[in-house]
């Protein structure tokens, strides 16, 4: 939400790294009896992972003998010998995999069912006497997706860390058995390596949040500056716009810097972990030989690192950067606190809305909420109903719009208002249906829009973009092509209610000719305002049409359409257009909340952080 010479400021990640430590202290207990009541599992799991370790140790162990004993002994009998032990041990490998297999589904499968009992038991919770009420349209996503994600990822892990853990010892062990200087050699830098990974983790994830926040904040500031050009030099705004857009400038530097930076340190870490232990073990061959290590043991050492201690580290790298926080998060969300508890800053969760339903009872007796100034029933169909509604941009693209549930009243004015890319615009474009869920459902006056006829949805609705469309013609046909049957009266009412009289005298009245070249782009949303507010839809859908406005028109405009019979869903320019409105949806990335203006003020950080940064 910026606008051409308006400060803004990025939201800080410090919330994000506290959400994750206070997810890791609340899934330790349960993870601990988890495993304590699956002990003969987990005994079972070691002892085939203890013939990983065998198969490792045997690899090497047998390409050291058969140099030294075999072939540079003038043996090749037992050095094929041994060569034939070596691919025993590798060809030992598929039933271990599977024997490993057939005891991890003693873990995958009692976490699944135990994560679906808790998503059964929250949902029915719910619905409950007594419980918080309403049905929980988010549980058919814990049930299915969540889950699923939470157990393969969390047999991703097992797999990955109990492979490096089992193969890394027997690959160890075979290092000292063959000599202990080997060992000496190989494991400072594979250690080293390992521990620097490690800490650039969290790190580097809130550098590159940071970074693009700032990108996305100065490509906004920039279309939206050479947008309003124009605006811009008649307001004499243009220093100050120009000040902004060089702070923005240094900030994306800034963070792109820091973002290379860490990626500077993992590519090392990568680097150290990765190829120093092979470059040193290289390195210390003289100094190996002089103190007795065979030309065998060398090999073997090689052996060890290439065929299993590097591939298993390489893996568990992988692992823990990818299945590791889709476990964390998807665990904190299903077993963590009851979505609209308190819950610490930042704190990850599906983007449902609790208390958007405003026909919702939160207590004892009935709610009738006041909307508009007319009290509206509880029974009344929502004017717009998003059920569960998930959005992504591609099959492994992260959700745009996560479990979103949110219920708008007939005749309410409801804002939407959150960081620049966070979803605002792909919200509206759902409501419209011009765009379809990935999953769930979206209704507009009790009908699911996915799928509807063009003509259906203009009866139903208006959306205003940002930039506002104008045609070649009369400034009559450009006011009036969404109603084409208005009376002049009407139109002429609409025309002063917004402030266009000016600009309509100017161009010759109602037949007067108008060219959208010759307007600017405030007075283009002007025209396009007033034919979304003559239009006989029931919806107004305002996606920052406002935002080449200044502020008393966008007050004015604003106050005009909230009168105006139906239901007003406006993306918010500026944080005034949130104060005006009946309720905000504030949308965040990681939790959606709904309100007032005081409510909002009491429960969301964000919201007083924008509030705070408006004031300023």
């Amino acid at each position: 939400m910026t606008s051409a010479g308006t400060r803004r400021t990025p939201v800080p990640d410090d919330g994000a790294r506290d959400a994750g430590a206070g997810a890791l202290r609340r899934l330790a207990p349960p993870a601990r009896r988890f495993l304590a009541h699956r002990k003969g599992v987990l005994v079972r799991l070691a002892l085939w992972s203890l013939a990983e370790s065998g198969q490792a140790f045997l690899v090497g162990h047998a390409v050291a003998r058969c140099v030294d004993d075999g072939f540079l002994a003038g043996d090749p009998r037992r050095g094929l010998l041994w060569l034939a032990v070596a691919l025993v041990a590798v060809l030992s490998g598929a039933p271990v995999v599977r024997g490993v297999f057939a005891q991890l589904s003693g873990l995958t499968e009692p976490l699944r069912d135990a994560l679906v009992r808790r998503a059964v038991d929250r949902s029915m919770a719910r619905a409950a006497p007594g419980g918080p009420g309403g049905t929980d349209r988010a549980a058919v996503s814990r049930l299915t997706n969540q889950v699923e994600i939470a157990r393969d990822s969390f047999a991703g892990l097992v797999l990955t860390l109990r492979s490096f853990v089992f193969t890394a010892v027997g690959a160890l062990l075979g290092l000292l058995s063959l000599h202990p200087a080997l060992l000496v050699v190989v494991l400072s830098p594979l250690a080293a390596g390992l521990a620097l990974f490690l800490a650039t983790l969290r790190p580097m994830a809130a550098a590159q949040r940071r970074a693009l926040v700032a990108d996305e904040a100065l490509g906004d500031h920039a279309a939206r500056s050479r947008a309003a050009l124009r605006d811009l030099a008649a307001c004499g705004t243009g220093p100050g716009a120009e000040r902004r857009g060089a702070d923005l400038v240094a900030d994306a530097a800034a963070q792109a810097r820091t973002l290379a930076g860490w990626a500077a340190v993992r590519t090392a870490a990568l680097g150290v972990a990765g190829h120093l232990p092979v470059l040193a073990l290289l390195v210390a061959v003289p100094w190996l030989r002089g103190r007795g290590v065979s030309a065998g043991a060398l090999l073997g050492a090689f052996t060890y690192l290439v065929q299993s201690l590097l591939p298993a580290l390489h893996t568990l790298m992988t692992a823990l950067g990818a299945a590791g926080a889709r476990l964390l998060v998807v665990l904190d969300r299903i077993l963590g606190p009851e979505p609209g508890a308190a819950s610490p800053p930042g704190a990850r969760a599906a983007s449902t809305v609790e208390g958007c339903d405003r026909g919702r009872s939160r207590g004892t007796g009935v709610r009738t909420p006041a909307v508009g100034g007319h009290p509206v029933p509880r029974a009344a169909v929502p004017a717009v109903e998003l059920r569960s509604v998930t959005l992504s941009y591609g099959v492994r693209a992260e959700p745009v719009l996560d479990a979103l549930d949110l219920r708008v009243a007939p005749g309410e004015h409801l804002a939407v208002v959150g960081p620049s890319g966070i979803g605002k615009s792909t919200l509206t474009r759902l409501v419209a249906g011009t765009l379809a869920p990935s999953r769930g459902e979206v209704r507009v006056a009790g009908g699911v829009v996915t799928g509807r006829p063009a003509v259906e949805l203009a009866a139903l609705r208006v959306l205003v973009p940002q930039e506002a469309y104008v045609f070649s013609g009369t400034v009559g046909d450009n006011l009036a092509y969404l109603n084409p049957d208005v009376r002049r009266a009407e139109l002429e009412a609409a025309v002063r209610a917004f402030g266009l009289g000016p600009l309509v005298e100017r161009l010759g009245g109602p037949d007067g000719a108008l060219r959208p070249a010759e307007l600017s782009p405030g007075e283009r949303q002007l025209v396009a305002l007033v034919r979304a507010h003559l239009s006989p839809a029931p919806l107004l859908l305002l996606d920052e049409a406002t935002c080449h406005l200044d502020p008393a028109s966008e007050a004015r405009a604003e106050e005009v359409l909230a009168g105006r019979p139906g239901t007003l869903l406006v993306v918010a320019h500026r944080l005034s257009s949130a104060i005006r409105a009946d309720r905000t949806l504030v949308l965040d990335g990681e939790r959606a909340e709904c309100g007032t203006h005081g409510e909002l003020l009491a429960r969301s950080p964000l919201y007083r952080d924008l509030t705070g940064h408006w004031h300023a």
